[in-house]
């Protein structure tokens, strides 16, 4: 029988806060109401982020999303791959835009960073974690092919990769 490893609580508590301090898009104070990101503007209303079209009168400040655009730090990639991307691509890039575009309509913080052609392969990075995935299962959805999804939790981004000959 093993025997089990006790640590303290305030070792445990160092471990959590070393992990939240690392992490660029977290912070230790929820945002005030009405606080607006002077870069894209959304605005902070109800406990969340939303488009609104209605002026607020909060703080101004810049919102997770373009603070992970400006330092060029995605917490999502997804690769696609395959033959089938070279003779498909027009409509693959629709799907991306629009499966974006749908994401981002109800979640401001969830947006596409880029797309790049690296070695034959695109490569999307996004701001958030989720819409990899959901990009992912759209591509299968409408073209079959594989995903495989891997969540690296040290790194605090999830990568993705489809692929399809």
């Amino acid at each position: 029988m093993k025997t089990p490893t006790i640590t303290s609580p305030a070792a445990h508590q160092d471990r959590f806060l070393r992990a939240f301090e690392s992490n660029t898009d977290r912070r230790h104070a929820k945002w005030a109401e009405g606080t607006t990101c002077a870069a894209c503007g959304a605005a902070f209303v109800g406990g969340r982020w939303i488009w609104t079209e209605a002026p607020q009168t909060g703080p101004q400040t810049t919102c997770d999303a373009c603070t992970r655009i400006e330092a060029n730090t995605p917490a999502g990639e997804l690769r696609l791959e395959g033959a089938f991307l070279a003779d498909h691509q027009d409509e693959i890039m629709g799907l991306i835009r629009n499966e974006a575009d749908a994401e981002g309509a109800d979640h401001p913080l969830n947006r596409l960073m880029g797309v790049v052609e690296a070695d034959g392969a695109l490569v999307v990075t996004t701001t958030d974690i989720h819409l990899p995935r959901r990009i992912g299962h759209a591509l299968e959805r409408a073209y079959q092919g594989e995903l495989a999804l891997d969540y690296q939790a040290a790194e605090e981004i999830v990568r993705a990769v489809w692929h399809r000959d």
